[in-house]
């Protein structure tokens, strides 16, 4: 089978048309469609049906569509991927992160990054959907507590807990130090996530001892910025990722009044384990690492 003609075929599935797939690959649309007739005419079945005004892949289209385009694409990052071995990280990098993360974390690492890659095109997607990082057309997945997926290999970046905080100069503050104190499990005024349930909180408090603490929410939100700002405004305390408040208390603008006693979260960059690990992937990945060694 004549890859290049695969490759063509398939770009004018991807974009609906001859002449949309011409223009994206900037070639003439006669090759384009001089080439879909060779493969066709070598398989021996039609594969797109060609209306006046629409194209329609039919079933064989679709299935050779389906079951090919990963490994072209595979196929262009191998060569990537060799050619990266004598040069500077190059090409576009789409990244998938969540959005607390990508919202804290990331900003800084992209600008050092694109001004350290300028041949490197990054683009960082926030969401908190799974992905997968082959169908999504990601070349990295950054993720929280992610499950064993022998499809996805990397390494964890970094680990974070969370954190009990409100106002300083909020009473909800003050009560719950003093009941802490005392020993005392009343409900405590809280900001939460509109998803979470209104389970009892096991917090370490600077004793080390751990302490129940029951949240009453006053406030349910479908954000953890949201909840942080929130938090910031008085309305209750809330538990919160210790990236998304660590500059809030240090600033003073928040009071930590214990952490989660629960296991570390932990952060992991990922990429699938059927591509091979570019020049540009490993920077990126190399650069997050800096960034937790430092704390920059």
């Amino acid at each position: 089978m004549d890859l290049t003609a695969l490759a063509d075929f398939n770009a004018v599935a991807q974009h609906g048309g001859f002449a949309a797939a011409a223009r994206k690959l900037d070639r003439p649309k006669a090759t384009l469609s001089r080439r879909v007739a060779e493969l066709e005419q070598s398989l021996g079945v039609r594969l797109i049906e060609r209306g006046a005004r629409t194209l329609r892949l039919t079933d064989e289209g679709r299935m050779l569509n389906e079951q090919t385009r990963g490994l072209l694409a595979e196929i262009a990052e191998a060569g990537e991927t060799i050619a990266s071995r004598a040069s500077a990280p190059r090409g576009r990098l789409r990244v998938s992160a969540p959005i607390v993360y990508a919202h804290v974390a990331l900003p800084r690492v992209a600008s050092r990054f694109a001004r350290a890659y300028p041949q490197v095109e990054l683009e960082i997607v926030a969401e908190d959907r799974m992905t997968d990082p082959v169908e999504d057309g990601y070349d990295l997945v950054i993720r929280v507590n992610p499950n064993a997926d022998e499809l996805l290999v990397g390494r964890r970046v970094t680990t974070d807990r969370r954190v009990l905080c409100a106002a300083p100069d909020s009473a909800i503050a003050r009560e719950c130090l003093d009941d802490v104190r005392r020993g005392l499990t009343s409900p405590l005024p809280a900001v939460v996530l509109s998803s979470s349930s209104d389970q009892t909180w096991q917090i370490q408090a600077k004793d080390k001892k751990l302490y129940p603490v029951t949240p009453r929410p006053v406030l349910r939100l479908s954000s953890l910025l949201m909840v942080r700002e929130a938090t910031l405004e008085g309305t209750g305390a809330a538990l919160l990722p210790g990236l998304l408040v660590q500059a809030d208390i240090a600033d003073g603008k928040l009071m930590p009044l214990g952490l989660d006693a629960g296991p570390p979260v932990e952060i992991w960059a990922l990429y699938s384990s059927r591509r091979f690990l570019s020049a540009k992937v490993r920077a990126f990945i190399d650069m997050l690492d800096q960034a937790e060694a430092t704390g920059a």
